[in-house]
């Protein structure tokens, strides 16, 4: 009987190295080789289909740029439904159509209370990290209806190549990411006690396609690493790894019109400015799918 091809088995090292250097053939290096130009969001065209899943499947991720600065949540929304993303997170502060506006809040909603929703920079993070098993976040889309008059700009890692960087290093930081316990995100309390239950999990999971999951943060506070060393010494390496300056890292800000499309990647956003015209705006859909066929 065949066995399954699984290139994260940490007890069999040669369908992780058939994956590696997969991964790593024609890897790209530069911003504008994971950016596609399309014409109608709405609905693309076959070739645009294709441009943007051939970067999805390499990088886990793509940048989309389009003209239509309309603030429209049927774009995210049908360019998701092309991809196979159905399956809305319809998490605490969403819309009411479960997508999510993204600016400068004032306490509505105590929208406030949390980073996203300011003008303060966010670290590196991966979307719905304090979400249980059963709400994964899988994929997800984000579209820029205005930018902000400066700053803003985000830095993006593919999680495939974290994985691998650090089972090059030493795969026992990745065994010690793959324990159940490895990191837990405390209870969220608010006046009426509990609003949201601690959540204890690994950082790297593989899902039943074979494929690669990630939930990360690099906060401090919102955080609790198994004291074992090598967890420790693997979320110090990780940390690390975000603060380099590897070719493997992005750098882009999102303009009018454009998106990014991904696997729920590494990520994470600096610090801006509005002014009276420039009023940051985002449209976030988080979603329980993967891209298909990525």
């Amino acid at each position: 009987m065949n066995t399954p091809f699984d290139p994260f088995n940490l007890d069999d090292d040669a369908p992780y190295q058939a994956w590696r250097e997969a991964k790593l053939s024609h890897y790209p290096t530069r911003i504008a080789d994971v950016v596609v130009e399309i014409d109608d969001p709405y609905a693309l065209t076959a070739a645009e289909h294709h441009e943007i899943l051939q970067r999805c499947s390499k990088t886990n991720f793509v940048i989309y740029a389009s003209h239509n600065t309309l603030p429209d949540k049927e774009i995210p929304r049908k360019l998701g439904l092309q991809f196979g993303l159905k399956r809305l997170d319809d998490n605490l502060l969403a819309d009411e159509d479960a997508i999510t506006s993204l600016c400068v809040a004032t306490d509505e909603n105590q929208r406030s209370d949390f980073i996203p929703y300011t003008d303060r920079a966010i670290g590196w993070h991966t979307d719905g990290y304090y979400n249980p098993v059963e709400r994964r976040v899988l994929g997800m889309v984000l579209h820029c209806v205005m930018p902000a008059a400066s700053g803003g700009n985000s830095a993006l890692l593919d999680h495939d190549i974290a994985y691998l960087l650090m089972r090059d290093a030493n795969p026992e930081f990745i065994r010690a990411f793959m324990a159940p316990d490895a990191m837990t995100i405390p209870a969220r309390r608010d006046e009426n006690g509990i609003a949201r239950a601690a959540e204890t999990g690994p950082v790297f999971s593989v899902l039943n396609n074979n494929r690669l999951h990630m939930r990360y943060t690099a906060r401090t506070r919102s955080i609790e690493w198994h004291p074992d060393p090598v967890t420790l010494a693997a979320a110090a390496f990780l940390e690390q790894l975000l603060n380099s300056d590897l070719p493997y890292l992005f750098h882009a800000r999102l303009e009018a019109g454009m998106g990014l499309l991904c696997n729920n990647v590494l990520h994470n956003r600096s610090a801006f400015s509005n002014d009276e015209t420039h009023q940051r705006l985002l449209y976030r859909a988080r979603y329980y799918d993967r891209i298909d066929n990525t």
